[in-house]
């Protein structure tokens, strides 16, 4: 097959429409790609959440408790460059630190869905819970928790390889999330990935039909080799 799609708009369309985490995660399975979801924690804010866009990678650390040790940095470090350097289909990938701190909230939101963002992804907690459901930004993590990042933690790194769990993200790679988790398809992969990804779907809704029309599971797995 050959990719129904020549502009990541297209893409990130025909992703949102016909493909979901699972079958993408499926796939790269196949491929050896054995590691590319991120830690089970990490949910959607809305079990509706769906997002897909490009991954620009945010390193967060943690503070010293004593504040006298924390530098010269600005309050929340690189975070405001980093929020503010969004481009239309990023998703705000945000690893690093240690989770006694929201990462997220509704101000952020409001700059980085002007921005034309696709959403944030953060390995740790969201805050202002009702405003970002309010703008109705992608937005996942492990929940909500209001304490605030200022004094506990800043941005040192944006645009460069983050680790997340098992997973190594790269700018560019591509994050698909919704209410089964989120993945991080690596860039050099993507369209195989998704064009078997594809092939895999539109097998799986033959599989159903015949499921429904009466073939056992024993049977659809050994005619069509999916389940």
């Amino acid at each position: 097959m050959r990719p129904p799609w020549s502009t990541d708009e297209e893409l990130f369309e025909m992703v949102r429409r016909s493909l979901f985490s699972a079958v993408v995660g499926d796939v790269m399975d196949q491929a050896g790609l054995m590691s590319q979801f991120l830690p089970a924690e990490i949910r959607p804010i809305s079990p509706g959440t769906r997002l897909v866009g490009r991954a620009m990678p945010v390193h967060t650390v943690d503070l010293p408790a004593d504040p006298a040790e924390a530098g010269p940095d600005p309050p929340f470090g690189r975070m405001l460059e980093a929020l503010d350097d969004l481009q239309p289909n990023e998703v705000y990938l945000c690893g690093g630190g240690s989770p006694r701190y929201a990462l997220w909230g509704e101000l952020m939101s409001t700059r980085a869905r002007i921005l034309g963002a696709a959403g944030a992804v953060v390995d740790g907690y969201y805050r202002d819970t009702d405003g970002i459901l309010a703008l109705g930004f992608p937005t996942f993590g492990h929940g909500a928790y209001a304490q605030d990042q200022g004094s506990r933690g800043k941005v040192v790194d944006y645009r460069s390889p983050i680790r997340i769990g098992q997973v190594s993200a790269s700018p560019g790679d591509v994050v698909v999330g919704d209410r089964d988790g989120v993945c991080v398809v690596p860039r050099r992969h993507e369209e195989d990935v998704f064009v078997r990804a594809l092939e895999k779907v539109q097998g799986e809704n033959v599989v159903r039909r015949e499921i429904e029309n009466g073939m056992s599971t024993r049977e659809a797995f050994a005619k069509y080799g999916i389940m």
